[in-house]
């Protein structure tokens, strides 16, 4: 690591207060840049907007990185760059990022599952004999009925469920709101006959006291993490067959989707999501049309010809 970015990253932490992930980012993004500079037998104040276009054509169309990475290693070297401009400033006399525009990035839409295969996958996910049936299927079931981030799920506890209302009292982790949403009856039975009986069993596994008060444990009794959330719901999928490539954010998405196709408004909708803003939600609007235009394809009889 060269002297200015060492000099750059510290500050980062020390005088922005930035994660130490937020810090590898940043490091990686420079150091990603320093590497293509290298190659070209350049320094860091040799470059100009020219060399950041090389940059960007040998990175999107050679090395296939996507746009949204690009866009996101340009704030990173334009505030490099600024720290550059603000410490070192007799070599470096203006900042070349600042005149440089992100990718336009390609409009990407959530993928959601049809009706048809959330039931198949609820169906079939309950014929399991394995003992982590239990804790899958309400898994799924919640996931399904709340519209949960992962995040959310892992960090549930049994003091946050109001069974008599069918409502979850959580944290969205921006800002420190609270909300709530709701789950249905098939969750609720899901929930209740893992909680008394495998988690029960899973707790035994572990000699630390005090015992988890996680929900959700792994099969070591342990609190579930995101990661090993996204690794049952691949385990579910392959065990099943479905090849649904299912993920905790396509079932948040089917929910939405499940919602706008029954009615829901934009707003309700938006609560029960927990985004903060209603162009966040605008986005199922699209999903559910392409959702239409599936459906017609698929099921729309096509005339024989004679």
């Amino acid at each position: 690591m060269n002297k200015p970015e060492s000099h750059f990253l510290s500050f980062l932490k020390s005088q922005r207060g930035l994660s130490e992930n937020t810090v590898i980012a940043y490091r990686r993004d420079i150091d990603a840049f320093q590497t293509f500079i290298d190659s070209k037998g350049k320094t860091l104040a040799d470059v100009d907007i020219p060399l950041i276009r090389k940059y960007l054509t040998y990175e999107l169309y050679e090395r296939k990185t996507s746009k949204r990475t690009m866009a996101r290693r340009l704030v990173s070297l334009r505030a490099f760059y600024t720290f550059l401009c603000d410490q070192y400033n007799e070599e470096f006399l203006q900042n070349p990022f600042l005149f440089i525009t992100s990718p336009k990035q390609d409009i990407t839409f959530p993928t959601a599952l049809f009706q048809n295969e959330i039931n198949k996958l609820l169906e079939e996910n309950a014929k399991r004999t394995d003992d982590l049936m239990p804790r899958d299927q309400a898994i799924l079931e919640l996931l399904y009925a709340s519209g949960m981030r992962a995040s959310e799920l892992v960090a549930l506890r049994n003091s946050n469920i109001d069974y008599r209302n069918r409502t979850i009292r959580i944290n969205d982790g921006k800002g420190g709101k609270d909300r709530e949403v709701v789950f249905n009856k098939s969750a609720e039975e899901a929930m209740k006959r893992y909680y008394r009986g495998l988690r029960e069993e899973l707790l035994k596994q572990v000699d630390v006291f005090p015992k988890p008060v996680a929900f959700f444990l792994n099969a070591r009794g342990n609190p579930l993490t995101v990661r090993g959330l996204e690794y049952i719901l691949t385990s579910i999928d392959r065990k099943l067959g479905l090849n649904l490539g299912l993920h905790p954010h396509e079932l948040r998405h089917t929910f939405a989707t499940s919602l706008l196709e029954a009615g829901t408004d934009l707003r309700t909708i938006q609560e029960l999501m927990g985004h903060e803003s209603i162009n966040t939600t605008q986005v199922y609007t699209h999903v559910s049309q392409k959702h239409m235009q599936d459906q017609y394809a698929a099921f729309f009889p096509k005339r024989k010809k004679s």
